[in-house]
């Protein structure tokens, strides 16, 4: 398809790229790209590190174009409808898009607080986009007594080391054993929970909020183990949900195949109707395992890339790159490569879980499936080439930091 339109419904990293993929790959036809918020497409990572911090504003953090796209930009309007037999998005001022291909990259949005008048509270914050930062910004700025995070997560810890880094006291309320350990598994998320708490963070596990209270603002959260914090400000680390209401009744959840292809419920590919991004949900061509979303920086790019080639070209690829990420908290940097949470063992391959770097290495049926690395970004290429060559679990590292073979422990 090089003419004709191109919708993009989804204005963030995805969509831009996507769109940037297209006009790369001799698209000439028109490209309308559509976002419910009224900002130009930005970067979201620094959102709970360097905004929340004061170091960068939200208006800093533009996505770069690396073309002229000659694109439509309909921004503060959001997609409600898909409808596949007209081949039309309908959009929630009214107007309707014709399409001759289309790509859903609508992402997420952060999973509220599930009372509505607790939710409502001032000082109860989520945190997934650019007005989210710039409230919870202005409120950190006012020097609250503490700061609750509800979730432990990666956005949990990162905004709890963004608070930690202003001098505001901050306590963690995780329900799992760990901190991350849906990513990175008990052992080193546990790893990760006790250097949080070496910094000073009061870090609360196998741990819920019960309630938020206050009349009009925030005064107090009750937990499950009994205890009641005064509290100025709660950030809801929940997790994401994926914004697919839009697609209800047109046959599609935002399912695809390896090379961005939108499935139906049936399983059956949808001609000219691509997904990319953290709403995209797909197959891992590399392991045996159920359709999951990839929410990573790096995924949504090299989605989108293949998605922009696939519209326009017959001949189509896939998206085969390990699923890769990053978070950087407490003066760690903390990247994880392959699917770390698919293990059933990790191995601890370099450092020391004690002190200092480390990097672990983590395996499936005596497969080596993933690796993390804490303040050792360089030596994950050779770990993912294990991951990709499906190399023998535990790995053979033999590096001079390698502590002896035995040093292991299940993964939960």
């Amino acid at each position: 398809m090089r003419s004709g339109r191109i919708v993009v419904v989804g204005a963030s990293l995805a969509g831009l790229h996507a769109a940037e993929s297209v006009r790369a790959n001799g698209f000439t036809g028109e490209l309308v790209l559509v976002g419910d918020e009224p900002h130009e497409p930005y970067d979201r990572p620094p959102l709970s590190k360097t905004v929340l911090s004061g170091w960068l504003g939200t208006d800093r953090l533009l996505l770069p174009t690396t073309r002229n796209l000659n694109a439509r930009l309909l921004l503060g309007v959001a997609a409600t409808g898909l409808d596949l037999s007209a081949r039309e998005v309908r959009l929630a001022d009214g107007r309707v898009l014709g399409f001759d291909g289309l790509v859903i990259a609508t992402g997420t949005r952060a999973r509220p607080w599930p009372v509505a008048h607790e939710a409502a509270l001032r000082g109860v914050h989520v945190l997934r986009g650019r007005d989210d930062a710039d409230r919870l910004r202005a409120d950190l700025a006012e020097g609250p007594r503490r700061v609750l995070v509800v979730g432990g997560g990666f956005t949990g810890s990162e905004v709890a080391s963004s608070c930690h880094d202003l001098g505001i006291p901050v306590t963690v309320a995780h329900r799992g054993a760990a901190p991350m350990a849906s990513a990175l598994g008990d052992l080193v998320g546990g790893v990760i929970g006790a250097r949080q708490r070496a910094h000073g963070i009061d870090l609360r596990v196998r741990t819920t909020v019960t309630a938020l209270e206050g009349e009009g603002r925030l005064r107090r959260a009750r937990l499950s183990d009994g205890d009641e914090l005064d509290v100025d400000i709660a950030v809801v680390a929940l997790g994401s949900v994926r914004n697919t209401e839009w697609l209800v009744g047109s046959g599609l959840t935002a399912d695809c195949d390896p090379a961005g292809r939108a499935l139906d419920r049936a399983g059956a590919i949808v001609p000219d109707v691509y997904v990319a991004g953290d709403v995209a949900r797909r197959r891992h061509p590399h392991f045996d395992a159920a359709p999951q979303a990839f929410e990573h920086w790096g995924n949504a790019v090299a989605q989108a890339d293949v998605v922009g080639h696939n519209l326009v070209h017959a001949n189509p690829r896939r998206a085969t790159a390990l699923p890769a990420f990053w978070s950087d908290q407490f003066g760690l940097n903390i990247k994880s490569v392959g699917l770390p949470h698919l293990a059933d063992d990790v191995v601890l391959t370099q450092g020391s879980f004690d002190r200092g770097p480390f990097v672990a290495a983590y395996g499936r049926d005596g497969i080596t499936v993933g690796a993390v690395a804490v303040d050792s970004p360089r030596v994950l290429d050779g770990y993912a080439a294990l991951v990709t060559e499906r190399a023998p679990f535990p790995p053979a590292i033999n590096a001079t930091d390698s502590p002896e073979p035995t040093v292991h422990g299940g993964q939960s």
